[in-house]
């Protein structure tokens, strides 16, 4: 299959040579050129069937030259705690999908055990021997999820960046006790917009990408941006879909509904993809904290991140600048490269920008949207522990106060992003008790109050060494690529 950037057309590239890349040479992100379809009787395969082999199935519509691809998911999906994405009901037309049983305890695990596996794949099928630097910008769970993933891969190493105090202390001691000979963490002066924005930067920095490339290094990216990562998220709409099928809750061709918690759009743009392919989607419900930029845009078409960044208890969440957006504005303009990349330029220069009114029109037919305020997220978690014995992360607590809002007829699916376990003191308040103060003691008091049990990797967490202590400036992301890429050369 062939996939063309959103900022150039003409640059065209195979699936492999897209997922090496990561991003385009000119700063856009690459998407299908044509999306492959799903039938009847493909989808209701996939109830009771293997997540691992059902994957491999919808991935392999976008990478069939990766042959292996089915011992790729195997030995990734291999790494969860039982099925990856199993969905719970809670009450009649209410579901949540539980993405947060693999290594790191969030959704990003789902696409970062496998991507250091595309990665590898299409490297080898492309005859690229490079050493392949990830500089990844993270608002909390990417960045682990991403070391995890790649730590100790031959002919790889991983740079993650996260914005200093804007990410819960069990994800700052996910990362910096990280352990791997290809692994850097720092923490940066800004938000994560800053960061993401400064990450970005380097993959279009000529002078720096030169200057790797006569080490025998290249850039790429284990951010959302790269389609590498977005593939494997298409997954689980389809495998959600079907244990309703399977379980009788829906027939096929009902409308479910899927309600996400979003910041960067990556998550919520790999069910408009599903649709796409023909999955039954009724609507996309876009679940924003106060940070509701994409609230705004979805309900006006006028994207505006000229506003006060505020920090939440879903810090995962607290982004402005949301980079897969943009695969959407190119999709709802007709694959328009040029005016997609003008408007990126001018949020870029400005900080906003807008769509027409038919693009508006379109996007509504599929997308509805509401954000949730720091009580609602309060007030819905009780809800959830109270009515349901169901306990759940300030995230998925705004999609689920966001679904609360939103509910129509057709049953809705939330994606529960995160395990309540790595925000243990925003929980511990909602449901009406009173945090230690101290991680561990809090993680304890969790699964004594809710029988939720803690996983061996969180609670060992504060007894690991600290490794990556330090922090820079914005204005230093690309020296100390540089330096770390140097650490890579000589390992």
């Amino acid at each position: 299959m062939e996939f063309f950037s959103t900022r150039n057309k003409n640059n065209t590239v195979s699936g492999a040579q897209a997922i090496t890349k990561g991003i385009s040479d000119e700063g856009g992100l690459f998407v299908p050129v044509a999306f492959p379809k799903t039938e009847q009787d493909e989808i209701e395969s996939f109830c009771g069937a293997d997540y691992a082999t059902s994957a491999a199935k919808i991935i392999g519509k976008f990478l069939p030259e990766l042959t292996c691809l089915a011992d790729y998911t195997r030995l990734a999906y291999e790494k969860f705690d039982g099925d990856p994405a199993p969905v719970v009901k809670l009450d009649d037309g209410l579901y949540v999908m539980e993405l947060w049983h693999g290594p790191t305890h969030a959704f990003k695990d789902i696409a970062l055990t496998l991507l250091p596996y595309l990665l590898t794949g299409s490297k080898k099928l492309l005859g690229n021997s490079n050493i392949t630097l990830i500089p990844v910008a993270t608002s909390g769970d990417t960045g682990k999820a991403a070391l995890e993933g790649f730590k100790n891969v031959d002919g790889t190493g991983v740079a993650v960046f996260y914005p200093q105090g804007g990410v819960s202390e069990l994800q700052q001691l996910q990362m910096i006790t990280t352990e791997g000979d290809n692994v850097f963490v720092s923490a940066v002066h800004g938000n994560f917009d800053d960061a993401q924005t400064a990450v970005k930067k380097a993959f279009t920095d000529s002078e720096l990408n030169a200057e790797l490339k006569k080490a025998g290094i290249e850039l790429s990216s284990a951010n959302s941006i790269n389609f590498g990562r977005l593939a494997p998220q298409i997954t689980y709409y389809f495998t959600a879909y079907a244990d309703l099928l399977d379980g009788g809750q829906i027939k096929y061709g009902d409308k479910v509904d899927f309600c996400v918690p979003s910041g960067n759009f990556g998550d919520i743009l790999a069910g408009y993809y599903a649709r796409k392919m023909g999955l039954p989607i009724g609507r996309l419900i876009c679940a924003s904290n106060i940070n509701n930029v994409l609230c705004d845009f979805i309900r006006t078409g006028k994207y505006d991140a000229r506003r006060e960044f505020k920090k939440t208890t879903s810090p995962s969440m607290d982004i402005l600048v949301s980079s897969n957006l943009e695969r959407l504005i190119f999709d709802l303009s007709g694959c328009d490269d040029k005016s997609t990349a003008q408007r990126m330029t001018e949020l870029k220069e400005k900080g906003v920008y807008s769509i027409t009114k038919p693009e508006l029109d379109a996007m509504r037919k599929v997308f509805a949207a509401d954000y949730a305020t720091e009580r609602d997220v309060a007030e819905i978690t009780e809800k959830y522990f109270d009515e349901y014995g169901y306990i759940i992360d300030p995230h998925t607590a705004v999609a689920a106060a966001v679904a609360d809002k939103c509910a129509e007829e057709n049953p809705v699916v939330i994606l529960s992003t995160a395990s309540p376990h790595k925000f243990a003191a925003s929980v511990l308040e909602y449901i009406g008790e009173t945090p230690t103060g101290n991680e561990v003691k809090d993680l304890k008091l969790l699964e004594d109050v809710t029988a939720l049990p803690v996983p061996d990797s969180l609670i060992n967490l504060p007894k690991k060494e600290k490794l990556f202590t330090g922090s820079v400036e914005i204005e230093q992301v690309n020296t100390v690529i540089k330096s770390f890429a140097e650490k890579l050369k000589h390992n």
